[in-house]
């Protein structure tokens, strides 16, 4: 029989699976962990929407839904554990001594396990995704902003669904979440304002997510993962764009002050999201590394390049979409230029919509990427 357990707060310990077999029903337990949110909910009784852009992006959404167990070939397209699940040229340990002079199989175990943190961290956004799209369907205060909501908890559903059958079926090891992460979608998921929520989500969370499934994309060795990973980024673009049109004319309504504490928010949310660190000295730590062995290898590897373009990936989305809704204000931009990317607020915002490139047919294109960042359109 099926057991539950309530929580204070998240197990920290790594969970292993059996990638061969199915997971017995009566091997199963529910861990729980509580939240309390004081949320504002409405209802809307004008049930009109007009014909603009955002009941477009929802149309979209309607006619591009996937199924994760149809179209996916969970079957023939993963890969054996022998294999190395990434591309070994973007391992930031390799050139790293003690990691070089692992036996293979070590080496095997430690890529298997860096997929599982990754692959662990967008579970657990995901699902922190689904509970803020679910609040949202509830508390957001127009008929189509209830809408899509509802429309993009189902696509978060899938998202979560495609990521745990992906560790469950494949990688076989999973991470808690970053605390970094977990901060994040706790102060999200508490609070009543619906429009931090949807700041906290469609600009920040999906912004991350965005930069994060693409550098997977390109580093997986796994089929079913690009391909899963190539319809999770198509549902999330247009999860942003969405977003991004809707909170451009609610935040014009807003007094400075409030603006000002959105800004203050933003900022706040976006330079506090990473705390994977301790997840990530997991991996050495079990092999005997010191810690600032590893961190000197970081600074002086080449992989770090490669940081920083994730770095500037990751804040040339979330960027221009502030400035293109109103939150980069001048109180804020000195605490964004501190940091180095002030500058890439003037890359295009996800407002900006290719409707021909977000209205492909669904189907997998191994370097189709473009519906991340797309031109400027009508």
């Amino acid at each position: 029989m099926k057991s539950y357990r309530q929580v204070e707060e998240q197990p920290q310990e790594v969970r292993y699976f059996d990638t061969t077999n199915e997971i017995d029903a009566d091997a199963v337990e529910e861990i729980s962990e509580v939240f309390h949110t004081p949320l504002v909910s409405t209802y809307n009784w004008d049930y009109a929407i007009p014909e603009t852009r955002i009941k477009k992006i929802y149309n979209l959404g309607k006619q591009l839904n996937w199924d994760v167990e149809v179209n996916l070939d969970w079957e023939n397209d993963t890969i054996s554990k022998s294999e190395f699940p990434s591309d070994e040229k973007y391992n930031p340990y390799v050139g790293f001594k003690p990691y070089d002079e692992m036996p293979e199989e070590q080496k095997l175990e430690f890529a298997w396990h860096r997929m599982g943190l990754s692959a662990s961290g967008m579970l657990h956004g995901e699902q922190g995704a689904l509970l803020v799209a679910a609040q949202l369907a509830s508390c957001a205060p127009s008929y189509e902003a209830k809408l899509y909501a509802a429309s993009q908890t189902f696509d978060e559903a899938r998202h979560v669904e495609f990521f745990n059958k992906f560790i469950q079926k494949q990688v076989g090891v999973m991470y808690p979440c970053g605390a970094g992460l977990k901060s994040l979608l706790d102060k999200v998921l508490t609070d009543e304002r619906w429009d931090l929520k949807f700041i906290g989500m469609q600009v920040i969370i999906e912004g991350l997510a965005l930069a994060a499934f693409n550098t997977a994309k390109l580093q997986s060795r796994i089929p079913v993962h690009k391909k899963g990973l190539h319809f999770v980024i198509r549902d999330e673009a247009r999860h942003v764009t969405f977003g991004i049109n809707y909170l451009e004319e609610y935040i014009k309504t807003l007094t400075p002050a409030e603006r000002e504490e959105r800004a203050l928010f933003a900022f706040q949310a976006a330079t506090g999201m990473g705390g994977s660190r301790g997840n990530q000295r997991r991996f050495y730590e079990r092999y005997g590394w010191n810690r600032e062995d590893v961190r000197e290898h970081m600074r002086n590897s080449q992989i770090d390049n490669q940081s920083q373009e994730f770095r500037t990936q990751l804040f040339g989305r979330i960027m221009p979409n502030l400035k293109r809704i109103g939150l980069l204000t001048d109180t804020v931009k000195p605490m964004w230029d501190a940091l180095g990317v002030l500058e890439l607020q003037d890359l295009p915002s996800d407002a900006r919509i290719n409707w021909d490139e977000m209205s492909k047919p669904l189907e997998y294109e191994e370097f189709s990427d473009s519906i991340v960042k797309v031109p400027a359109s009508a």
